[in-house]
């Protein structure tokens, strides 16, 4: 059936006034609302307000003005269904064959700190998600639209066959009105939800409204599709609010490692660089300069960090982007870069340049993974442990240079995949074992994957040594001080052992698994 009255009304009006006018020339009626009837009447478009068509004013400042039999009657009465046109007949009700409606700006209104409840709630749309929803159930005899950039396949449709609008693009029209609501639900649930929630809570329910920001060439391997996916609210976050200076667009692995390594740099208030491969650290560093940084991490494993991710808590500059050389990167983040070190990476055409403030903390509050059937969630592991938090467990006290060795050497372990082993001197890691099955064969790796003199260093464990053989491996290789959890059946065993050997041990009383 032919379209003959379009229900128009708009928080977006981009593209608006052309829009109208095209359906006016067309034929097509229309009825509008408030300000949408406004920008059209002070256009000079021809236009009915919904308010003279259903005969009913609107209402308490505008909270009641489409919740009407003849509006929604319009848009719900199929074309095929000759009981539904007869009592349109029957009423004097028109079909509306064409409705246009976006919603209330109710997540730009609470992407402001500053706002007030009472404000977030008065932009909370009833009327809006209303039609949307009658047209898009009845979306064989009518056509919605939520979005500006539809306008032109809308008017192209109308204008080649004869005012009507294809099913095909009526269904997809349809579903993503059906999309609109749900994500605009969505945020509101999230943000009603949020306000009730403590954020040492776990909420009893999680609404995930996400949209693909863009397609990924492909997942962790070429045979498995991806995608980056955002907020519905439309507030870029984190990643989504980096800036790429250069490179190749971000990879699925490329967006994983880049995560992990702003991650473990975010750990440190001093000067730090850390080279990631495959989400695991393979060098990290604290020094004075930033230079000096990234060549000590580099140290810890040279071979290793062909190919990796490589983050910095400061701004690179010219030294740095020369000392970095040759060695293939993926992809460096910071949070800016200099004009000149930006030059110097210039001549690397394909290697990605990520710019990201490091605000020590993840501004997430829940983090979550997928299961088959479902979803984990838990809070983020932000815990950072003090010297105060620290308890002596040996005979033998840790000296202030170790201390400091064993705090650095922590930070870095809590970002290792578990049963993780971390071994340090003079704020460098010496040697990194990461993912083994049990402990000792973490202690053997980072020994077997050390690339400096491990002796007088010190070494940091994710969890507690369950048995003594971790301690004996370390005090092979000359480790002076550890630091660990605490909490086995037989940390009397483990404790006797680092006396036996003149190894200072602190125990942190909280464990850092990570799968």
């Amino acid at each position: 059936m032919r379209i003959k009255t379009a229900l128009i009304s708009v928080s977006d009006k981009s593209g608006l006034v052309p829009f109208a006018k095209a359906l006016v020339e067309l034929g097509i009626e229309i009825l509008s609302t408030g300000g949408t009837a406004t920008v059209l009447e002070a256009s000079k478009i021809p236009v009915t307000k919904v308010s003279d068509y259903t005969q009913s004013p609107e209402i308490l400042d505008g909270r009641v003005k489409t919740l009407h039999p003849r509006i929604h009657g319009g848009i719900l009465a199929r074309q095929d269904d000759p009981g539904h046109q007869s009592e349109l007949e029957k009423h004097s009700i028109k079909p509306i064959g064409l409705v246009v409606v976006n919603l209330y700006p109710f997540i730009e209104t609470v992407s402001s700190e500053e706002v007030s409840l009472e404000v977030a709630i008065e932009q909370i749309d009833i009327g809006g998600p209303t039609m949307l929803r009658a047209a898009a159930k009845n979306s064989t005899s009518v056509t919605v639209s939520v979005d500006p950039n539809d306008y032109p396949i809308i008017l192209d449709e109308l204008k080649t066959n004869e005012g009507t609008v294809s099913s095909g693009t009526r269904h997809h029209l349809a579903v993503k009105a059906f999309q609109h609501t749900a994500s605009y639900d969505t945020a509101i649930a999230s943000y009603l939800s949020d306000e009730n929630t403590s954020k040492d809570e776990i909420p009893t329910n999680f609404e995930l409204g996400l949209k693909s920001v863009r397609l990924l060439r492909y997942g962790e391997n070429p045979h498995q599709k991806a995608a980056l996916y955002a907020s519905t609210s439309g507030v870029l976050e984190g990643f989504l609010a980096a800036h790429q200076h250069q490179g190749k667009d971000l990879s699925f692995n490329n967006l994983v490692d880049a995560q992990a390594a702003w991650q473990l740099c975010s750990e440190f208030s001093d000067s730090a660089c850390a080279i990631i491969k495959h989400t695991n650290p393979c060098g990290v560093a604290k020094a004075a300069t930033v230079e000096e940084c990234f060549q000590l991490a580099l140290e810890c494993d040279p071979v290793s960090a062909f190919g990796s991710v490589i983050s910095f808590n400061r701004e690179v500059d010219r030294k740095t982007a020369e000392s970095i050389g040759n060695l293939f990167v993926e992809l460096i983040i910071a949070p800016t870069f200099s004009k000149s070190a930006l030059e110097h990476f210039s001549k690397k055409k394909n290697l990605r340049l990520l710019a990201l403030p490091h605000d020590g903390n993840s501004s997430a509050s829940i983090e979550l993974k997928s299961i088959n059937g479902g979803f984990l969630g838990q809070s983020v592991d932000n815990y950072r442990v003090q010297e105060n938090d620290l308890t002596i467990v040996t005979e033998k006290k840790p000296d202030a240079r170790q201390m400091a060795d064993l705090l650095f050497a922590w930070k870095v372990c809590k970002h290792v995949k578990s049963n993780a082993i971390v071994m340090a001197l003079n704020s460098q890691t010496t040697g990194i074992g990461a993912g083994q099955m049990s402990r000792v064969d973490s202690v053997q790796l980072a020994v077997q994957k050390a690339n400096l003199p491990l002796p007088g260093g010190v070494l940091a464990s994710d969890a507690f040594f369950p048995f003594r053989d971790g301690i004996d491996a370390a005090a092979e290789v000359g480790i002076r001080a550890v630091i660990q959890p605490g909490g086995s059946i037989r940390d009397p065993e483990v404790i006797d052992a680092a006396n036996q050997h003149g190894i200072a041990m602190v125990h942190t009383g909280i464990r850092h698994f990570r799968h």
